[in-house]
């Protein structure tokens, strides 16, 4: 059976890592089988199952990046992005995703959510920020699971910019709306710790015995 410690010891390991590289430590299936878990393990408000996952892999994911660098080209021809700046600052980041192993995209599906506002009209508004929270659930579980299986990742949001391109790539559904994007790899480089808020100013518990 898990343990508590097992599953502290993987959120305490979860980190940011950039440095990827494209070996990976367990075949394609595994990551498969893993994805295929998240959709149906995790849970969602009112059982909506919104969420939608597209894992690119490899050649798929390499060509995910060329997308997002190909995305900025309107930006630098209309002078909103400097070149100078895209070429020291983005070019580089861009690549670093695309020498990584994979990519998992987030999507949420708004035909799934849209009878369930319409059944309870009371909650119509409170719909969509649950459907955000079940997407996060993704994220986190995807993470760490990735982690668990010994790959390195980072979340990146560069939606709406590559949301069109992609969507025409994959044929993914236009209604379909993009969340984010979990880069993963072999990590080739450590990750940098970040300062902790004192756990006494986030936390409350009362009737603790």
């Amino acid at each position: 059976m898990p343990t508590t410690e097992s599953l502290v010891e993987l959120a305490k390991g979860r980190h940011s890592i950039y440095k990827l590289g494209k070996e990976s430590p367990v075949p394609d299936s595994k990551i498969e089988e893993l994805v295929n878990q998240a959709i149906l393990s995790v849970p969602s408000a009112f059982n909506t199952q919104s969420t939608r996952l597209v894992v690119l892999l490899h050649k798929e994911h390499e060509k995910l990046w060329d997308i997002a660098a190909d995305s900025f080209k309107p930006l630098i021809e209309s002078g909103t992005l400097p070149e100078e700046t895209f070429k020291n600052q983005t070019q580089p980041k861009l690549q670093g995703f695309r020498n990584a192993v994979g990519t998992i995209l987030f999507y949420e599906d708004p035909a799934h959510v849209k009878p369930f506002q319409e059944k309870f009209p009371t909650y119509k508004d409170q719909f969509v920020p649950w459907t955000e929270h079940t997407n996060a659930m993704h994220q986190y579980f995807l993470w760490i699971g990735l982690e668990s299986l010994g790959f390195g990742a980072n979340l990146q949001h560069y939606n709406p910019l590559i949301d069109s391109a992609v969507a025409k790539e994959w044929d993914v559904p236009t209604d379909w709306r993009l969340i984010a994007q979990l880069v993963f790899g072999k990590p080739e480089a450590g990750a940098q710790e970040k300062p902790k808020k004192p756990v006494e100013e986030r936390v409350k518990i009362y009737g603790r015995l």
